[in-house]
């Protein structure tokens, strides 16, 4: 499969390792060329240099042939713009991104993204691991706020 990964912090370049590893085809996107001193040697897949939001960029990257487009930066708000571009302009078939604010993951799943949201993972895998059995309840939204980071208007 063909994997566009954007983002090669420490959960990008793992990615990128593991599905390499894996024989898959891979290319990984970073705005920072030292990033990528974190791939190992033998990392056989694309390192691209540029911005994730470059169709440009992505296109050097493969989007038009891929599988596969994550984005792992640390920007919720880049992520969703990548993943849009690659999903409605790239048409590419999976596309997930990976969103800190968990208020923010709720919305995006209501509008068709695929998101991880790696505060609810572990804050689940907490309470499972120390309260194992019990059933997690849906934290609910606190009044006042707008998941997409604006303010509320009264």
């Amino acid at each position: 499969m063909k994997f566009v990964i954007l983002g090669c912090g420490r959960v990008g370049s793992r990615l990128a390792t593991m599905l390499d590893m894996m024989g898959h085809d891979v290319a990984i996107i970073d705005k920072n060329q030292d990033s990528f001193k974190r791939l190992p040697p033998n990392y056989n897949g694309q390192a691209i240099i540029g911005v994730g939001i470059d169709e440009d960029v992505l296109r050097s990257a493969g989007i038009e042939q891929a599988d596969v487009f994550a984005a792992v930066t640390n920007g919720d708000n880049t992520n969703i713009m990548a993943s849009e571009i690659a999903k409605e302009l790239f048409n590419v078939p999976r596309v997930l991104a990976r969103i800190y604010d968990p208020l923010r993951e709720e919305t995006y799943h209501a509008l068709g993204l695929e998101t991880i949201c790696p505060t609810t993972l572990i804050s689940n895998v907490i309470v499972g691991r120390v309260l194992p059995g019990e059933n997690k309840p849906k934290v609910p939204t606190p009044a006042g706020t707008n998941p997409l980071g604006t303010e509320a208007s009264a």
